[in-house]
């Protein structure tokens, strides 16, 4: 596809390698010259030097003959601008960054009216994957499809666990449990695992289980599942402005640490239902003081990343808190997630995700479209809609399926099954497949080739 990317960022430039891995025709509009510059040193595409909102720019960028035009400077208004001036122009599908919590009610009226495909605001998205990851305190990741009703979990098997030298075959029976196992990492390789695989120690296992069996599941391998019902947040930005609210509602206690007033005196206003501190967070008499020792989550948010690590790393020495600590750069990304900082969050990274969920979408082929896109460290998770298709109708067992590709769920008007040899696909199911093979768009790639059959 043809896609314009304007604004040269952090989150459009991780864009624009995405994208380009992936092969598609970038052109990239930024006011920064040198930023252009940077980026075509390294990449495959075209720069054009200018502002994203004006037509003359965008006509240079070939606005005309783009499929997508994506918007991701810092400011929201101009975002809105550039998708509003692209679609007048060509009337290609155009997606917009928007972070200022006021505009967040409006996201559906701003998509609908403007005629905007997609509006992304990245720290709501981000603070929804840090309260789905506190709703399952024994996962390190949550994966959801078919609108929130199937979860993955990704689970780290801890020492001395039951799973530790069982076969995958063995897990089910020996537990007396109905899971999945859909994918195991183990250091830099990723495994769509079969029977005979065994399992060990450290291992990062991914898993679909019945809502009703995920505690005794977790219990049975010795991964603790204790509800949180505290958490522990510092640094007063937009991802904890939202994290907390949808802390609140679901009825977990919210304790916020920031150090400038006027942010604090906005947070107290719009969340009277949280305790919100002045202070510095990197001081330690300050967080005994607040509980660390006993709060259940502990989310380090500060501009910094640097403070982040620190926070995270002294917070784990000192409390049984789960761990979560904000990212940005990711030049030393080998070095920080060997560190015992908990789970990792990068705003950018599910922004991208997001988009590149889009970007499968439109090119659908056989109608057997994406549907959800998630990223699992050398691997992928997609949900396909299941078009009408000359294998509907077909067993399981006989569809020419790649060995590198696991059909894990089937979710059909609602109703969740774990597919067996037997079962068939129906048109209007939604299809969840882990996949090593990165860049699928279709169905229809799930299988082998004609010549390979």
């Amino acid at each position: 596809m043809r896609i314009i990317i304007v604004g040269c960022g952090k989150v459009g430039s991780a864009l624009a390698e995405q994208l380009s891995a992936e092969g598609h025709e970038l052109t990239l509009i930024d006011l920064s010259e040198r930023r252009l510059e940077k980026l075509t040193n390294r990449l495959d595409l075209t720069a054009v030097a200018g502002s994203g909102t004006s037509y003359q720019v965008l006509l240079e960028a070939g606005v005309q003959d783009t499929d997508l035009v994506i918007a991701v400077t810092a400011h929201d208004e101009i975002n809105l601008l550039s998708c509003l001036t692209a679609r007048k122009a060509s009337g290609c599908h155009a997606i917009a960054r928007v972070r200022d919590p006021q505009y967040v009610a409006d996201l559906g009226f701003i998509r609908d009216e403007l005629g905007i495909s997609m509006a992304i605001n990245p720290e709501l998205s981000t603070a929804r994957v840090v309260s789905r990851l506190m709703r399952f305190p024994s996962a390190i990741g949550v994966s959801t499809f078919a609108r929130g009703r199937i979860e993955l979990l990704d689970i780290r098997i801890p020492a001395e666990s039951r799973l530790d030298g069982m076969a995958v075959c063995e897990v089910n029976p020996l537990l007396r449990t109905n899971v999945l196992l859909c994918m195991v990492r183990r250091g830099e390789t990723t495994y769509i695992p079969k029977g005979d695989f065994i399992l060990h120690t450290g291992d990062d296992v991914t898993v679909i289980i019945p809502p009703k069996e995920q505690k005794f599941f977790f219990d049975q391998v010795g991964v603790p599942s204790m509800p949180i019902k505290t958490a522990m947040l510092v640094g007063g930005g937009k991802i904890a402005f939202f994290l907390a609210k949808i802390l609140l509602d679901s009825g977990i206690s919210v304790k916020i640490i920031e150090n400038r007033l006027e942010r604090c005196e906005f947070l107290s206003e719009k969340l009277p239902a949280a305790t919100v501190i002045h202070g510095d967070g990197t001081d330690r008499e300050l967080l005994d003081e607040e509980g660390l020792s006993s709060c259940g989550a502990f989310v380090s948010l500060t501009g910094m990343d640097e403070e982040n690590i620190l926070l995270s790393m002294h917070a784990g020495r000192h409390s049984k808190a789960r761990l979560f600590t904000k990212v940005n750069r990711v030049n030393f990304e080998e070095v920080i997630s060997h560190l015992p900082i908990g789970t990792i969050i990068r705003p950018k990274q599910t922004t991208a995700e997001l988009i590149g969920q889009y970007t499968r979408a439109m090119q659908n082929s056989m109608g057997s479209n994406v549907e959800t896109l998630h990223q699992l460290g050398g691997a992928e998770a997609l949900e396909f809609r299941v078009a009408a298709h000359h294998l509907t109708g077909v067993p399981l067992q006989d569809m020419p399926i790649r060995p590198d590709v696991l059909l894990c769920c089937i979710n059909r008007k609602g109703r969740r099954i774990i597919p067996r040899g037997r079962d068939e696909l129906q048109e209007g199911d939604t299809v969840i497949v882990v996949s090593t093979r990165q860049g699928m768009n279709d169905l229809q790639d799930i299988f082998l080739p004609q010549e390979a059959r």
